[in-house]
């Protein structure tokens, strides 16, 4: 595997929109969310990234993989000359 899915890219998407200034704050994925959204959500919490299949809050390792996501989105979105 040397990309990113659709899949991979919807779970990236979704950590993103997780705050990132307190920890003390979710997400909910309400019912009328792309399918998309839903199942991004659904794959993150059987992978142990967030804590409920509606959204809730980043697990440590989700607070890791956001951290990341957040330093790609930033090193890919410079501009260049």
């Amino acid at each position: 595997m040397n990309q990113f899915d659709d899949d991979m890219t919807a779970e990236l998407n979704l950590i993103l929109k997780f705050p990132q200034d307190s920890l003390m704050q979710g997400l909910k994925i309400h019912h009328d969310a792309s399918q998309s959204i839903v199942h991004a959500a659904e794959r993150l919490f059987a992978k142990g990234i967030i804590t409920k299949p509606d959204g809730g809050y980043l697990t440590d390792l989700g607070i890791d993989i956001a951290d990341h996501a957040r330093h790609l989105q930033m090193a890919l979105s410079m501009k260049l000359n």
